[in-house]
């Protein structure tokens, strides 16, 4: 694994500076809705599961308690509609993010590989080919990049980060078909699952790559990425997991404990107490529902425009025949920061992302500067 660090573009955030400096002038304060970092308390059922554990004088296996991978295994079958997952094929991971930016260069990629990802992405993906050596492929249908040389890796983001966008099944099939008829590892970054808004996916759940509809009842050359940092407010715990082909687990597991990646024992009994408690995630998703329903409102009613965001943890809009910088200047006047939509790619350059993290005063602030009231 050689990572080519030299390779990196510049990070996107410090851009946003002046701006950030901007809104924080407002007499008000600033309202931040530029970064997606949970502001709710931690539940009170993860961190009595933390402190119980915290006596951990030993390291911790790489490959993560067994308890924790059958805790794994079984919300994955309650839900997500996937009954078949093999606990042995699941993996802890130092948050979703570690593995995104790593997984290129843990499968060995690099020079002459492609690495492919939605037009509008979290940028980490790019970063993570770049880290490898590899080349980063923006393109969302298949038919864009099935013939392409050297496809290697194949990443998928449903919900989106940063649109909310949701591939059905059958999208994701086709994908997979496609990526299968190349050799091609798919893998994906399935961390807002957990939050839709719309139908059908509030009432049939959003669906995974593993579930049996997508995969075809075989998991080879799959892998799905979790994070409990937005179901359960776990951000500061680097909470996360991958689970899917085994064998592709298994590759992963042995380089990282030769890298000596591994999540702590304490942080790996929390996420058991995590995965096992639906309720506390029903009672995050209502909190971020009022605060959707909330800006999404007081954003229309101020004249932007809000697209295809019907899952996740943000809105993503723009503003009639106006650049997302240029509204992103304009919001930070009103002492609200939000994030450009060419972060995410060239083709997000008109729209900015608006996250739903931030507390329930600040969104009254947000929505009273925007109407008006």
């Amino acid at each position: 694994m050689g990572l080519r660090v030299g390779n990196l573009p510049d990070f996107p955030w410090d851009t946003l500076a002046p701006h950030a400096a901007r809104a924080r002038a407002h007499p008000d304060g600033i309202v931040d809705l530029s970064v997606g970092t949970p502001v709710d308390p931690t539940p009170t059922v993860v961190t009595e599961a933390l402190v119980a554990a915290a006596d951990a004088p030993g390291y911790p296996t790489t490959h993560g308690t067994p308890a924790l991978r059958r805790a794994v295994a079984d919300w994955f079958a309650r839900r997500r509609g996937v009954p078949d997952v093999d606990p042995d094929a699941v993996l802890p991971t130092v948050g979703s993010k570690e593995l995104v930016a790593l997984l290129p260069s843990l499968l060995g990629l690099g020079p002459g590989d492609v690495v492919v990802h939605p037009r509008v992405a979290y940028p980490t993906y790019d970063v993570g080919a770049r880290l490898a050596g590899a080349t980063a492929l923006p393109a969302d249908d298949p038919a864009d990049w099935a013939g392409v040389p050297g496809v290697r890796l194949v990443w998928l983001n449903s919900p989106s980060n940063p649109t909310g966008g949701v591939l059905d099944a059958e999208a994701l099939a086709r994908v997979v078909a496609a990526a299968r008829s190349v050799g091609a590892v798919v893998a994906s970054d399935e961390c807002y699952a957990l939050l839709p808004w719309a139908e059908p996916w509030v009432g049939d759940g959003v669906p995974s790559v593993l579930d049996p509809r997508v995969s075809g009842g075989s998991h080879d050359g799959l892998l799905a990425l979790y994070s409990l940092s937005k179901q359960s407010n776990l951000a500061g715990y680097r909470a996360a997991f991958t689970a899917g082909d085994p064998a592709l687990v298994a590759r992963l597991l042995e380089a990282r404990k030769h890298i000596g990646l591994m999540v702590p024992g304490p942080v790996q009994a929390a996420m058991l107490a995590a995965l096992d408690d639906d309720a506390h995630v029903a009672a995050q998703r209502e909190r971020y529902g009022r605060r959707r329903a909330a800006l999404l409102a007081a954003f229309g009613e101020a004249g932007y425009s809000v697209e295809a965001s019907p899952a996740g943890l943000y809105l993503w809009l723009r503003a009639e025949g106006q650049d997302g910088w240029a509204t992103v200047a304009d919001l930070a006047v009103q002492g609200i920061l939000v994030a450009p939509g060419s972060f995410y790619g060239a083709a997000g350059a008109q729209h900015v992302r608006v996250s739903l993290t931030a507390s329930d005063e600040a969104v009254a602030r947000a929505v009273s500067r925007l109407t008006g009231a």
